[in-house]
C-alpha cells in the first residue's frame, strides 16, 4: 500500500509551480511578442517600398499612350500617310467573362452589320489572348461614349481616344507606302515590348511603313489616373507626352503618283516616273491596288472575297514584283549595243516580211515587210528583220552587256520589301540554268524583246532615263538636299543622239505611236513601244477573247525629246498591245508639264469609268456586302495574304525555236499630230490594242 501513498503538496510546492509555469508562458509570449514585432518591424521598414508600391497601384492605374507614327511625307512635305484624331473600341479576349454576350451588346451599341460581328469573331478566333483586338474604329461620339458609360459592364472592352494611321489618297500608294496593323504573336515574341499589345497600337505591315518602322515608331507616352477599386477613373493624376515617330520624306511627287495610279484606270499596270537628272522616282504606282486604311483594321471577309475574285491580282505590286517580256521597248538598247560594237547606223538590209535563219523563218510583225530599213527606221517602225540581221553578226554578249549597263536585270537599293529582278539572257546564262548551248535563235528572239528576256517596270523606266541622260543613274526614294551627280555610262554622244533621234520619230514623224503625241506644240515626247506575247497564236491573236490571253503593253518614253528631263515606263498586263500603254504615259507626262490639261482629260475618263479609283472600290464592296455579307469566305491568315505579293512560282519555258513578234501600231502617213489646248483631243484605245 506504500507504493501508492499520495503526494504530499504543500503551499511553498505550489508556489514554486505556479512561478515555474508562469515563467515558461511569459517566455512563450514574450517570443511570440518579439517575433510578431521583429515581422512588423520587417514589413514596415524593410517592405515599405514594396508594399507603399503595392498600395499606390491598387489606387493609381498606369497605361501607355501609343505614339503617332512619323508621317510620310511627298518631296514637297505633303503627307502620303498620316494620323487623325480617332475614337475607337478594342476587346482583349483574356478580360472577357462572356464573349457571345458581349460582342452582342457591342453590335447593338455600335451598329454593327452582320459582316462586320463576323469579321470581329474572326478575328477573335485567330487573336491571342494578351492582344488587343480592334472592334471598331473611326467613331462618333455618340457610339464611343454609348460603350463608355457602360464598361463597368463590359470586361475586356477598351474604349480609347488617340490617333489612327491615315492614307489621304486611299488606293493610289496602297503599294508604295503599305499599310499598317496590330502586331502578330510572333512580332511580339520577338520584342518583347508592352506597346506591341497595347490597345490602339500597331505596326507596319508592307512597304515603306514595315522597312521604317523604328524610324515611324516613336516613344509612347503614360497616363496615371486615380480610380476605384471597381476601376472607375477618379481623376487624372499625370500624364506624359508621346513622343511622335520621325517623318520620312521621299522623293515621290504626291499629286503626280495619285494621278499616275487614277490614270491606269481600269487596266491592270504599272507606272514608273524618274527624274532624268537626278535618278529620283517620282511616281511608282500599281493598280489596282488595295486600300491601306480598310487594311490597317485587318482584313475583313469582304475585302478578302474581293481579292480573291479579282483576277487583276490586286495585292500584287506590278512594279516590283511583275515580271514581263519587254518586247519592242528594247530596241532602243540593242541598236545603242550595235553601235558600240562599230555598226554604222545607215547601214540597212531588206525587210520583206521575214528572215530565214537556218532552216526557220523569222517573221517580222509587219508581214508586209518595211523595205529597205536602216537603224533609225528599224527603230521608229520596230522593223523586226532589221534586228534579226545584224544581232547574229554582233552577238549576244555585247547585246546582253549594254542591257545590265542600263539597268535591265538589276536589283536596286531601295526602301521596298522585295524586288523580283528578272533576267537577262546570255550564253552564259542559258549553261547555268539549262545546262544547254546558246543557239542563234535565242539571239533573234532576246533582240525583239521576247524568249527568256524578263524585266519589271521599275527596270524599264531606269532604262528610259539612262537612254535619256546618258548618265549611269541609280533610282532613289529618299529625298535629299544633297543629291550626287551620276556618274557617265560612257556612251559617244553621237550614239545617244542617234537613239534620241528615233525614238522621237516614233511619236512625232513617221513612227508607230502618233498618238503618243503631247497635246503641247513646243514639247516633243521621244518614246518605244512594245507588244509581249503571253500565249502562241494557236491559242489566241493577242488581241481579243480571255484576257489572260492578251498581249503585254508597254511604252518607255522621256521628254523633251531634245533635252530630257522626266522619263516614264507604262507597263499593262494583257492589255492587247502598246495601244494600251502610250496613251496612260502621255497622260502622265502631260500632267508632269501641264498638270491641269492632264486632270482635264482623267475626269472625262473616269466619268465613263465609274468614278475615281476609291470610288469604284467603295461602290465594289458595297456591292459584295450586299451580295455575300457574313456568308463570304473568312480571310486567310496574314502570311498568306503577304504571299500573294509573290510573282507566280512558273519557271521559264526553254525556248527551241523563233516566237513570232505581235503586231505593233501601224504608221500613219500624216503629220504629227497634237491636242488644241482647248479641249482634249484624247480619247480611250478602243478594247483590245493597236489600231491595225
Amino acid at each position: 500500500m506504500s507504493l501508492f501513498r499520495p503526494r504530499h503538496v504543500s503551499m511553498a510546492t505550489l508556489r514554486n509551480s505556479f512561478d515555474r509555469r508562469s515563467m515558461v508562458i511569459g517566455g512563450v509570449q514574450a517570443g511570440i511578442g518579439i517575433l510578431l514585432a521583429s515581422r512588423l518591424g520587417y514589413l514596415s521598414i524593410a517592405q515599405n517600398e514594396k508594399y507603399k508600391l503595392e498600395s499606390e497601384s491598387n489606387r493609381v492605374n498606369l497605361s501607355l499612350i501609343p505614339p503617332r507614327r512619323g508621317w510620310i511625307l511627298d518631296r514637297r512635305g505633303s503627307p502620303l500617310a498620316s494620323n487623325r484624331a480617332d475614337f475607337r473600341v478594342d476587346v482583349i479576349p483574356d478580360r472577357m467573362t462572356n464573349e457571345g454576350q458581349t460582342i452582342g451588346e457591342l453590335a447593338r451599341l455600335l451598329r454593327m452589320q452582320p459582316v462586320d460581328v463576323q469579321d470581329l469573331r474572326d478575328k477573335l478566333e485567330k487573336s491571342h489572348g494578351f492582344a488587343p483586338v480592334e472592334v471598331m474604329s473611326g467613331l462618333d461620339w455618340e457610339r464611343f461614349a454609348a460603350v463608355s458609360v457602360r464598361l463597368p459592364d463590359l470586361p475586356g472592352v477598351v474604349t480609347q481616344r488617340g490617333f489612327s494611321r491615315f492614307y489621304p489618297t486611299g488606293p493610289s500608294v496602297g503599294h508604295l507606302v503599305g499599310y499598317v496593323g496590330a502586331a502578330s504573336a510572333e512580332e511580339y515574341e520577338k520584342e518583347r515590348d508592352p506597346l506591341l499589345v497595347t490597345p490602339g497600337y500597331k505596326v507596319g505591315k508592307d512597304g515603306l511603313e514595315k522597312i521604317f518602322e523604328k524610324d515611324l515608331r516613336g516613344y509612347p507616352g503614360a497616363r496615371r489616373v486615380e480610380v476605384t477599386a471597381g476601376g472607375r477613373v477618379v481623376r487624372d493624376l499625370e500624364t506624359r507626352e508621346d513622343v511622335p515617330g520621325k517623318p520620312i520624306k521621299l522623293t515621290i511627287d504626291g499629286p503626280l503618283q495619285d494621278y499616275a495610279a487614277r490614270r491606269i484606270g481600269l487596266e491592270s499596270g504599272a507606272v514608273v516616273a524618274m527624274d532624268c537628272h537626278t535618278g529620283e522616282v517620282l511616281a511608282m504606282a500599281s493598280m489596282p491596288s488595295y486600300d491601306p486604311n480598310s487594311f490597317s483594321d485587318g482584313i475583313g471577309r469582304i475585302e478578302w472575297k474581293m481579292l480573291a475574285d479579282d483576277d487583276h491580282v490586286p495585292l500584287r505590286n506590278k512594279v516590283l514584283r511583275g515580271l514581263y517580256p519587254p518586247g519592242s521597248t528594247v530596241k532602243p538598247m540593242v541598236a545603242l549595243s550595235f553601235l558600240e560594237a562599230g555598226l554604222h547606223p545607215e547601214e540597212s538590209v531588206f525587210c520583206g516580211g521575214g528572215l530565214r535563219v537556218g532552216n526557220r523563218v523569222f517573221h517580222c510583225w509587219n508581214r508586209r515587210g518595211h523595205g529597205q530599213v536602216n537603224m533609225a527606221k528599224g527603230i521608229y517602225q520596230s522593223c523586226d528583220v532589221y534586228f534579226y540581221h545584224f544581232a547574229q553578226r554582233i552577238g549576244m554578249d555585247p547585246i546582253a552587256a549594254m542591257a545590265r549597263r542600263l539597268g535591265l536585270g538589276q536589283e536596286f537599293k531601295l526602301p521596298v520589301v522585295g524586288q523580283s529582278y528578272g533576267t537577262v539572257p546570255d550564253p552564259a546564262w542559258k549553261k547555268r540554268k539549262y545546262g544547254k548551248d546558246w543557239a542563234i535563235y535565242d539571239t533573234v528572239n532576246a533582240t525583239i524583246g521576247q524568249g527568256y528576256f524578263l524585266v519589271n517596270p521599275l527596270q524599264q523606266a531606269v532604262m528610259a532615263s539612262r537612254l535619256a541622260s546618258g548618265l549611269n543613274l541609280v533610282p532613289s526614294m529618299l529625298f535629299t538636299d544633297k543629291a550626287k551627280p551620276a556618274p557617265t555610262l560612257g556612251i559617244p554622244q553621237e550614239h545617244l543622239d542617234i537613239i534620241h533621234k528615233a525614238m522621237s520619230d516614233v511619236v512625232n514623224g513617221p513612227g508607230t505611236a502618233h498618238r503618243a503625241a503631247l497635246p503641247m506644240k513646243d514639247i516633243l515626247l521621244a518614246g518605244k513601244t512594245g507588244t509581249a506575247q503571253v500565249v502562241g497564236l494557236n491559242v489566241g491573236n493577242g488581241k481579243g477573247g480571255l484576257w489572260k490571253h492578251r498581249d503585254h503593253g508597254h511604252f518607255i518614253c522621256f521628254a523633251p525629246a531634245d533635252k530630257p528631263r522626266y522619263a516614264v515606263a507604262v507597263v499593262v498586263e494583257h492589255g492587247g498591245g502598246s495601244g494600251a500603254a502610250y496613251p496612260i504615259a502621255r497622260d502622265v507626262m502631260t500632267y508632269l508639264f501641264d498638270p491641269n490639261k492632264a486632270v482635264e482629260v482623267l475626269h472625262g475618263y473616269e466619268k465613263e469609268w465609274g468614278g475615281t479609283a476609291q470610288q469604284r472600290l467603295d461602290a465594289k464592296y458595297r456591292a459584295y456586302s450586299q451580295a455575300y455579307g457574313g456568308g463570304a469566305p473568312a480571310p486567310p491568315s496574314e502570311e498568306k495574304v503577304e504571299a500573294a505579293d509573290q510573282p507566280p512560282a512558273t519557271n521559264q519555258p526553254i525556248v527551241s525555236g523563233p516566237q513570232t513578234p505581235p503586231p505593233e501600231p501601224v504608221a500613219l502617213p500624216s503629220t504629227p499630230v497634237t491636242a488644241e489646248p482647248s479641249a482634249p483631243a484624247i480619247t480611250l484605245s478602243p478594247p483590245g490594242g493597236n489600231p491595225q
